[in-house]
């Protein structure tokens, strides 16, 4: 929580005491994805006392600020930035004038006299350092984040209706709601809450939390296997603070100081939930299905009903059956409404029922191996979680990836890459993001020979397996970028997926067709359940 709404909000009332009064002096960056700003009581162009330092880590994994005592200047590989906002008339700063949060958001400003505002954004993994004159932007630090560029500072505060009618409203989602909770404050409402209770129940655990993080104290704590800043005691808590620039200096120390074995281990630690998550929720999915398939009638069952009732399937003028017909479900002795295609004769919706049921049977056999599959594979990962966290070392932590192949089949590193990437069995398979990045990845990054694959007749990302000379592409590589293709189309949801596999050189984009259209001259067809990355 510690770049959080409810921390920032407590963080800038105690650093304006320390700032405001103060001059920004100078701010400069010796390292790709870090910040120094420095305020003090100026003597002079380049003599000052009692500086003031922040030093704000913004990468897009990680992002955070600390308050050292002191910060060396390397003489090399340094550079200044802002130098504009730290002119004055005087050319010897600029005072500061307030330190301020901003209403549900992550945000945290910096207010200097002649309207200049420096602000600290950490918004997920694009955070960045900007500064301001007025309400518009004058300067970037991550000058690749174009975006922030549009930025206003009006526009930065975000009031939300947070009433229990609106609490109604939203179906009791809280995160509607609050959506400046994160991860944290999330899994402490989770644990508070019994039983699944919905409803006022969970309002007054949710009024009893926000009352915690209204006058809170600070906890360093283990979560999600690293440390973390909480407003709220639950876990695993090393220490307690009352003061937030403390807790953000432990935190920051804490969380750098981890050495590339305990970084290591604990992201393999939430690969491996992750997956245990994802097999859990494919369970209850697939279970699901087969519960709501066991209420209704099969479609075997309705063709039966069909046939023993033709007699009572009025006959519709200028169609051979009505869209819809009441009859009697001899199964469960009750009425039953059956859909039909006027266009086909009583017999004949009839056979369509029973052609669907054969289907049915065998997506029930595959629902019930997929749960099958599923409950290994969350027994694998729990063994997994056993044996790493024993491992002390980080020989033996790499030792034991290897052997067991635990990064195969997971998404290649990087925010900013062009397309969402994964490496399977040493294929590369590329991921398009949306209809204009489909185009760039079928139209300009694509080689003839790379296998091409789409969802059949839905929207959804182009997929390309990149071709490796003298090698043919592997079934089980080709249908898990099937899968993948299922994933990320409006077939996410199916039990079963076509999709449409071709080399590359068979996709066209006749002129006049829109973004992230092509026309397939040759394909075969595989059927897979969708599964992401």
């Amino acid at each position: 929580m510690h770049t959080n709404y409810y921390f920032l909000r407590q963080l800038a009332p105690a650093l304006a005491p320390h700032l405001t009064g103060l001059k920004f002096m100078e701010c400069f960056s010796q390292d790709r994805d870090e910040v120094v700003l420095v305020f003090a009581q100026a003597k002079g162009k380049t003599n000052y006392y009692k500086p003031f330092y922040i030093k704000a880590t913004l990468r897009p994994d990680f992002s955070g600020l600390l308050f050292p005592e002191a910060v060396q200047r390397a003489r090399t590989n340094s550079v200044d930035l802002f130098e504009g906002v730290t002119g004055g008339e005087e050319g010897v700063g600029r005072v500061v004038v307030g330190v301020r949060a901003f209403l549900n958001e992550r945000c945290l400003a910096i207010q200097l006299e002649d309207d200049y505002t420096l602000l600290f954004k950490f918004f997920g993994n694009r955070p960045n350092l900007l500064a301001f004159q007025g309400a518009a932007v004058i300067e970037l630090f991550n000058t690749r984040l174009v975006a922030d560029q549009h930025l206003t500072l009006d526009a930065l505060d975000r009031p939300i209706d947070q009433s229990w009618e609106a609490f109604e409203r939203a179906g009791y989602d809280h995160r509607k709601l609050f959506p400046t909770f994160g991860k944290e404050v999330n899994a402490y409402l989770k644990q508070k809450e019994e039983g699944g209770k919905e409803g006022w129940w969970k309002w007054q655990i949710i009024q009893a939390i926000l009352t915690q993080l209204e006058q809170p104290r600070y906890y360093l704590i283990k979560f999600d296997h690293r440390p973390t800043l909480s407003l709220l005691y639950f876990g695993d808590v090393y220490r307690e603070f009352d003061d937030p620039i403390e807790a953000a200096n432990r935190f920051y120390i804490s969380y750098n100081g981890l050495s590339t074995f305990e970084r290591e281990k604990a992201d393999l630690l939430r690969l491996l939930e992750k997956r245990l998550k994802r097999a859990e929720a494919l369970i209850d999915a697939n279970m699901q299905r087969l519960i709501a398939r066991e209420e209704g009638a099969t479609h075997e069952e309705m063709g039966h009903i069909l046939m023993a009732n033709l007699h009572d399937i009025p006959q519709v003028p200028g169609a051979r059956s009505p869209e819809r017909v009441e009859l009697y479900d001899f199964y469960r002795d009750q009425p039953i409404t059956i859909k039909l295609k006027t266009d086909l004769s009583p017999q004949k919706n009839a056979e369509n029922y029973y052609r669907k049921s054969k289907n049915e049977k065998i997506e029930e056999e595959h629902l019930n191996q997929q749960i099958a599959n599923r409950e290994a594979e969350i027994e694998q990962v729990k063994q997994h979680v056993q044996a790493i966290e024993g491992i002390q070392t980080l020989k033996e932590l790499r030792k034991y990836i290897k052997q067991t192949n635990l990064l195969t089949d997971v998404p290649a590193d990087g925010p900013v890459q062009l397309f969402k990437e994964v490496q399977v069995e040493n294929f590369r398979i590329l991921i398009g993001r949306n209809a204009k990045n489909n185009d760039l990845l079928t139209q300009k990054y694509a080689h003839k020979e790379d296998l091409w694959l789409h969802a059949r007749d839905v929207s959804g990302s182009h997929v390309i397996i990149k071709y490796q000379a003298g090698k043919t592409f592997p079934k089980s590589v080709i249908e898990r970028a099937a899968e993948l293709a299922a994933w990320y189309s409006k077939r996410r949801t199916d039990s079963l997926c076509p999709v449409i596999v071709t080399p590359k050189k068979f996709v066209r984009k006749p002129k006049g067709l829109a973004e992230g259209q092509v026309t397939v001259d040759k394909e075969d067809v595989v059927m897979v359940v969708p599964r992401g990355e």
